[in-house]
C-alpha cells in the first residue's frame, strides 16, 4: 500500500490545458488524415460566421464536425440533415469541451443511393414551389434566328449540335462555353443562363431565340451539376425558351423537369429547336402552287359565269331597235315642228312690234316726263339745304386751313429755306458753304447761294469788290 502511494506520488503534475494540450497533439499525430462515413445530424445551415456545425453518426457512435468558411464555399455538395456522407479531414480536440471532432476539408453523398435521396428531397421541394408545372412551360419559336448554347467548347456535344443545325436549317448559333462538370460546373451553367437573358433585343449581340443546354452521357456524379438547385431556379426563370439536353435518354436531371422542353440527346435538342430547311421550301412551294391553282379555278370560274351571263344577253340590234324607231319617228316630225315653233315666234314678234309704234313710245315718254319733274320737285329742296351744310363746313375748313397753313406766317414777313432737295432747312448748321437754297416768300421764291462763314452786314445793293452783291444787304 506504501509503495503504491509512492509510484503515485512519483507522477508528473499537468495541468489541465497541458493534458489538453497533449491530447491535441497525440490525436492529430494519430489520426491526421481520416475519411469518415456517416450521416448528417444536428445541420442547422451555416453560423453567422460562415462556419458549419454539425455532427456525423451511424448506429453506435458519434463524433462533432466542422467546416470552416473558407472550405465550406468550396465544397461541391452541400450538408444537408440526414444525408449520408463520407467526409474528408483531420481529427483534433476542442480544449473547451474536452471532446474530439473532425475538421472536414471535402463532402460527397455516399454512394448512389445517397445521391438519389439527394435528388428525391429536391425534386420535391421544387415541384412544391410549382417549377414543374407545364403551365408555366414556353413553347419554342418555330424558325429561331438565334440560337444560344451552353456547353462545353471542346466536347463533342457542340460539334454534334452545330452538325445536326447546319444539315437542318443554318442559323447564327451562339455559344457560351462552360464546365459541365466539377466544382465550378452549376455555378457557370447558372451564369450562362442568366448572361443570355440579359442580351438586350437588338444589341450588338444578338439575343437567342431559344436556349439549349447540353452535356454527354455520364455517370450520376458526372451529371451532379444539373441537379444543383442554382441551375435549376435558373432554367425555371429564363425569359427565353429553354430545351435540356443532359446526359443520354435513359438519364433524367432536375433541369429536365424545369425545362420548357427535354430532348434525349443533344442532337435531339437541335432537330427540336429548328425544322428541317428542305422541308420548308418543299412546303412553300407546295403552298405557292395551291395558291396559284386556287387562282386560275377562280378565274376561270369567273369566265365560265360571264359567258353564261353573256349568253343571257339580247343582241345590240335588240337593243337598239326601239331607239332607233324614236329616232326615226323624231327625225320625221322635226321639220314641222320647227317651221311651227318659227310661226309662233313670228307671231309673238309682230303682236311686240305693235306695241312699239311711236306714238305709244312718246306717250311713254311723256309718262316718265311727268313723273322726273315730280321727283326733281321734291329733291330740289333737300338738295339745296344739303348743299347750304356741305358749303358751311367747306368755308369752316378753309378757315382753319389758312389759320394753321405756313403762308400765313410768310405774310406776316417770314421767308421759309429749301435745300436742294426741297426739304425744309431748320437751323444754320445743316447748311455747308456753296449749298443751292431755295427761298420762299409770301410773294414767291428765290434762288440762293449759301456762302463759307458769316459775313458783316452792308448796306443795300452794295457789292462786295469783286463778287457778287447781296440780295440782303
Amino acid at each position: 500500500m506504501a509503495a503504491s502511494t509512492e509510484a503515485r506520488t512519483n507522477l508528473p503534475e499537468l495541468t489541465v490545458s497541458e493534458l489538453s494540450a497533449a491530447l491535441k497533439r497525440t490525436v492529430e499525430e494519430t489520426f491526421p488524415y481520416v475519411r469518415l462515413r456517416g450521416e448528417i445530424s444536428g445541420y442547422r445551415g451555416p453560423h453567422s460566421s460562415g462556419h458549419c456545425y454539425f455532427s456525423l453518426k451511424d448506429e453506435n457512435a458519434k463524433i462533432d464536425a466542422v467546416i470552416w468558411r473558407g472550405n465550406f464555399g468550396r465544397l461541391r455538395f452541400k450538408p444537408e440533415e440526414g444525408l449520408e456522407v463520407i467526409a474528408t479531414g483531420k481529427i483534433t480536440t476542442y480544449p473547451g469541451k474536452s471532446s474530439y471532432q473532425i475538421v472536414i476539408d471535402s463532402l460527397e453523398p455516399a454512394g448512389v443511393g445517397a445521391l438519389m435521396a439527394l435528388l428525391e428531397e429536391r425534386k420535391k421541394k421544387l415541384a412544391a414551389e410549382g417549377l414543374f408545372d407545364e403551365a408555366r412551360k414556353k413553347p419554342l419559336p418555330y424558325l429561331p434566328r438565334v440560337i444560344g448554347v451552353v456547353t462545353s467548347p471542346t466536347g463533342a456535344v457542340i460539334r454534334d449540335i452545330l452538325h445536326r443545325l447546319a444539315d437542318r436549317c443554318p442559323c447564327h448559333v451562339l455559344v457560351w462555353p462552360v464546365r459541365v462538370q466539377g466544382e465550378t460546373s452549376a455555378a457557370e451553367v447558372a451564369a450562362a443562363i442568366k448572361g443570355f437573358n440579359a442580351l438586350a433585343p437588338g444589341g450588338a449581340i444578338p439575343r437567342p431565340d431559344v436556349l439549349i443546354v447540353a452535356r454527354g452521357g455520364g455517370s450520376l456524379e458526372d451529371l451532379w451539376s444539373f441537379n444543383e438547385e442554382i441551375v435549376a431556379r435558373a432554367a425555371a426563370a429564363s425569359e427565353i425558351p429553354l430545351v435540356s439536353a443532359v446526359g443520354h435518354e435513359t438519364d433524367f436531371t432536375l433541369i429536365d423537369f424545369v425545362s420548357d422542353r427535354r430532348a434525349p440527346t443533344p442532337t435531339a435538342a437541335a432537330e427540336m429547336v429548328v425544322p428541317v430547311r428542305a422541308e420548308l421550301l418543299a412546303n412553300v412551294e407546295a403552298r405557292g402552287a395551291r395558291v396559284t391553282g386556287s387562282a386560275v379555278r377562280f378565274v376561270q370560274r369567273l369566265r365560265t359565269e360571264v359567258r353564261g351571263l353573256a349568253r343571257g344577253l339580247p343582241s345590240a340590234d335588240a337593243i337598239l331597235a326601239l331607239p332607233r324607231q324614236r329616232l326615226d319617228a323624231a327625225t320625221t316630225r322635226l321639220p314641222r315642228a320647227l317651221r311651227a315653233n318659227a310661226h309662233a315666234h313670228r307671231v309673238q314678234l309682230a303682236r311686240a312690234a305693235a306695241r312699239l309704234s311711236p306714238s305709244a313710245l312718246q306717250s311713254r315718254l311723256h309718262r316718265w316726263s311727268d313723273r322726273s319733274r315730280a321727283v326733281s320737285a321734291r329733291l330740289q329742296p333737300c338738295a339745296t339745304a344739303l348743299l347750304g351744310r356741305l358749303n358751311a363746313r367747306v368755308v369752316g375748313l378753309e378757315r382753319i386751313l389758312t389759320a394753321l397753313s405756313y403762308q400765313g406766317v410768310l405774310a406776316r414777313g417770314f421767308a421759309l429755306v429749301r435745300d436742294e432737295a426741297g426739304r425744309p432747312v431748320r437751323s444754320a448748321a445743316a447748311v455747308s458753304a456753296n449749298d443751292l437754297l431755295d427761298i420762299e416768300f409770301a410773294d414767291g421764291r428765290v434762288a440762293a447761294v449759301a456762302s463759307g462763314g458769316s459775313a458783316p452786314r452792308k448796306r443795300r445793293g452794295t457789292p462786295e469788290k469783286g463778287g457778287q452783291g447781296s440780295l440782303f444787304g
